[in-house]
C-alpha cells in the first residue's frame, strides 16, 4: 500500500529584490513530504533553510514553481485559504519559542484551538495532556518568565501539537538550548516519529540530523544531496533513480548535479 503524500515541491524558486539586487534564496527545489518521514533539512547559515521550511509551511509563496498539499496545487491560493491548511495540517516549532508572555503553559498550548472554536474545556484538557505527555504536568500554571529554555520549548512542541497536525515542522528548535537540553528535545522527536507522526526539521547540527531517516542537504538555494535510510524506501515502497548504496544507516544517497 502506498505511502500518502502530504506536501510536495516542484521547481519552486523563490527570490527576493533588495533595492538593485535580487537575492535567490532557493532555486529549481523540488522533494516530497510523505506521511511518516522524519526528515532533516541541514546545510550551513544562509543557504536557504529557512526559506525552504516557510515554503513547506505555506508561510510564504514562490517567484515560480509549483506547492501541492494532498496533491492539490496551493501555490496560487489567496492567504486566507492557506492560513485554513497550516493551522490544520502543520504544526511550527521555532528556534525562538514565540510563547506569550503574560499565559500560562496551558493558555499558550490551548491558543491554536481557540482559532477553531474549540470548547473551553476541551481545550484545557487537550492542552494539559500535551503538556504532561512532555513532562510538563507541574508546570501548567507557569508563565514563560517562570520556566528554563527547555521547558518554555517543550510548551512551544506542546503547541504546535495542538491541532493534532499532520506535519511538524521545526526551524533549528535546539538552537537556543545547551547540548543536554538539545539532546532531550532530539529524543522527544525520535519519541515522536516511533509514534507516526511526520517531522522535518531545518537544522545546521550534524548531530541532529542524523537521527532523521532521509536528509537532504542545502547549500546556496540548492538541493545537493539527498540521503534516505533503507527503512525509508522500504516503507514508502519506491526506488529513488540514481542513487547507490553507502552504507547500514543511510541505504542511499544521490548527488545532485
Amino acid at each position: 500500500m502506498a505511502v500518502r503524500e502530504l506536501i510536495r515541491l516542484e521547481n519552486v524558486c523563490k527570490f527576493y529584490q533588495m533595492g538593485d539586487t535580487r537575492v535567490e534564496a532557493l532555486k529549481d527545489f523540488s522533494m516530497t513530504i510523505h506521511e511518516n518521514d522524519y526528515m532533516a533539512i541541514f546545510g550551513p547559515s544562509g543557504s536557504g533553510k529557512s526559506t525552504l521550511l516557510h515554503m513547506m509551511g505555506l508561510l510564504d509563496i514562490p517567484s515560480s514553481g509549483s506547492i501541492f498539499v494532498d496533491e492539490v496545487d496551493v501555490s496560487k491560493m489567496p492567504e486566507n485559504r492557506l492560513a485554513r491548511i497550516r493551522g490544520k495540517k502543520i504544526g511550527f516549532i521555532f528556534q525562538v519559542f514565540n510563547l506569550v508572555p503574560s499565559l500560562t503553559a496551558l493558555e499558550n498550548v490551548a491558543l491554536p484551538m481557540m482559532i477553531y472554536d474549540v470548547p473551553k474545556y476541551e481545550r484545557e484538557k487537550h492542552a494539559e495532556e500535551l503538556l504532561i505527555s512532555l513532562d510538563m504536568g507541574n508546570r501548567i500554571s507557569h508563565v514563560p518568565g517562570e520556566l528554563s529554555g527547555g521547558q518554555r520549548q517543550r510548551v512551544a512542541i506542546a503547541r504546535s501539537l495542538a491541532n493534532n497536525p499532520e506535519v511538524i515542522l521545526a526551524d533549528e528548535p535546539t538552537g537556543n538550548l545547551d547540548s543536554k537540553t538539545g539532546g532531550e528535545v532530539v529524543d522527544i522527536f525520535n519519541q515522536f516519529h516511533k509514534e507516526g507522526k511526520t517531522l522535518v526539521v531545518v537544522t545546521h547540527d550534524p548531530d541532529i540530523a542524523r537521527n532523521a531517516e532521509e536528509i537532504i542537504r542545502i547549500k546556496d538555494g540548492r538541493l545537493v544531496e539527498h540521503e534516505v535510510s533503507k527503512e525509508h524506501l522500504l516503507r514508502v515502497g519506491r526506488t529513488i533513480t540514481g542513487f547507490q548504496k553507502v552504507n547500514n544507516d543511510i541505504g542511499t544517497k544521490r548527488k545532485v548535479k
